[in-house]
């Protein structure tokens, strides 16, 4: 049998060919929205000619004169807005003086009307408490320094005048080489100026402004106390309005500084209160004990001075040397003179340490620098303000500053400011927190005005259905 033949298999399908759509016609061109009018361009040869213009002018200033001439005349601009600024605060300083000691009042006694709050008083009860409190002790001071001073003025002054030109006929007749004619002609000088009719036109005009300086001491009390009442009953409240201002790491420096602003001024003036009065009873009763029959205005005289750092305590001691060598002789003066160095000594070695602690942290140079600008600035205000407004200066740097390099140098060696006396070591760990969810915190201010309330609602809502979704 013969095989059928074999019929040829089928030949493959193929895939049919993916067919292109159909090409859609090219949208028609628009043209372009018309151009704001505005000025013709410069061609390239104007802006050229314009950039070598003023790369001729600034060709000198690229130097190093001309970068050491332009940081002068910044370092001119900024020291003429600070005169400025210091210019205008002496016009109004009046309002100036009556704030600061408000300011440093307040945080003195803020401490007493929070104690009160935390008792159950409420905030308006409390600080009227620690206002009549504290208006009663500055009235007990005032008036026993003018009870204590003003029956015995007159001999303090002629003791104290007596006693100087003892010392200045020992230091005369001694035997040190000193020269007796420039001491004379420097005594006549000062006595033919005291004669001059410029001194007595000067001394007759501000005998003629006594009217004046009193109603503006007046009025300068009167505004203080208002002051100081309104920062002790709404401190809080102010401080809460002016960070609202601000979020973030601003925030929380602000209410750091705030903080050890505080603890600055509240602390230094209780601090050298308590200082102030130890000295005083000390050393007034030393000079009880020596004889000096002027014991108590002096007493007070060194109570007062005690507000003024290094200066005040010098000068009263020496005030209270010369009227002990004038009524009771060298040796009770050399006693006095102990006496005021030893409480000098216990003052800075064990008072100021263990009442005032690290408040200050300043160099005395510092302290003596402040004093004397304050001086200059301010008269006996100033002198008085000058300390603590300095130490609250300094601390306001360590707050906002991030450029000292703390701790120990392998180059420049130990660090001279102590760990203990830096802002950081002074805060607690509820202040700590605080600042951290403040820093935290981005929340977006709310708009004040009422044509913005809308707009802020309807934004408001849209954040939300954003998160949502």
């Amino acid at each position: 049998m013969t095989n059928p033949p074999s019929r040829p298999a089928p030949p493959a399908q193929r895939d049919p060919e993916p067919t292109a759509p159909p090409a859609q016609p090219d949208p028609e061109p628009t043209d372009p929205p018309p151009a704001a009018p505005g000025p013709p361009a410069a061609d390239g040869t104007e802006l050229d000619r314009a950039t070598r213009t003023i790369s001729a002018a600034l060709r000198p200033w690229s130097g190093a004169m001309g970068r050491a001439g332009s940081h002068a005349a910044q370092a001119v601009l900024l020291a003429t807005v600070a005169v400025g600024f210091v210019w205008l605060l002496l016009q109004v300083k009046l309002v100036v003086v009556a704030v600061l000691v408000a300011l440093i009042l307040a945080a003195a006694v803020s401490p007493l009307v929070r104690w009160l709050v935390g008792k159950g008083w409420s905030r308006l009860w409390a600080t009227v408490a620690a206002f009549l409190g504290i208006l009663a002790l500055l009235g007990g001071i005032v008036a026993g320094i003018v009870l204590a001073v003003r029956s015995e003025w007159d001999s303090l002054v002629s003791s104290a005048t007596e006693g100087w030109r003892e010392l200045q006929d020992w230091v005369t007749s001694g035997p040190l080489p000193v020269d007796t004619a420039a001491i004379g002609a420097a005594a006549r000088q000062a006595t033919e100026f005291v004669a001059s009719g410029s001194f007595a036109s000067s001394f007759a005009g501000n005998a003629l402004t006594g009217i004046t300086a009193a109603t503006e001491f007046l009025a300068g009390t009167t505004l203080m106390v208002v002051i100081l009442f309104f920062f002790l009953k709404d401190g809080p409240k102010m401080l809460n309005f002016a960070l609202r201002w601000f979020r973030g790491s601003v925030r929380a420096k602000l209410a750091e500084s705030a903080d050890r602003g505080a603890e600055v001024l509240g602390g230094y003036v209780r601090g050298t209160a308590i200082v102030a009065l130890v000295d005083a009873v000390i050393i007034g009763l030393g000079l009880a004990i020596v004889g000096v029959p002027l014991a108590l205005p002096l007493a007070v005289i060194v109570f007062i001075g005690a507000f003024i750092p290094i200066v005040g305590a010098t000068v009263a001691g020496i005030l209270a040397a010369l009227v002990a060598l004038v009524t009771n002789g060298p040796v009770a003066a050399l006693v006095v003179v102990a006496i005021v160095i030893a409480v000098n000594q216990i003052e800075g070695d064990l008072l100021q340490p263990v009442v005032m602690g690290r408040t200050l942290s300043l160099h005395a140079l510092a302290v003596l620098l402040a004093l004397t600008v304050g001086t200059l600035v301010g008269g006996i205000f100033g002198a008085i303000l000058a300390v603590p407004y300095t130490a609250l200066a300094w601390t306001l740097v360590q707050v906002w500053t991030s450029q000292y390099q703390a701790g120990e140098d392998p180059v420049l060696g130990e660090d001279p400011l102590s760990p203990k006396d830096r802002v950081e070591a002074k805060a607690t760990m509820a202040q700590r927190w605080k600042y951290e969810r403040m820093r935290r915190q981005h929340r977006r201010g709310r708009r004040l005005g009422a044509a913005d309330q809308e707009r802020g609602k309807a934004n408001t809502h849209d954040d939300a259905g954003a998160a949502g979704r």
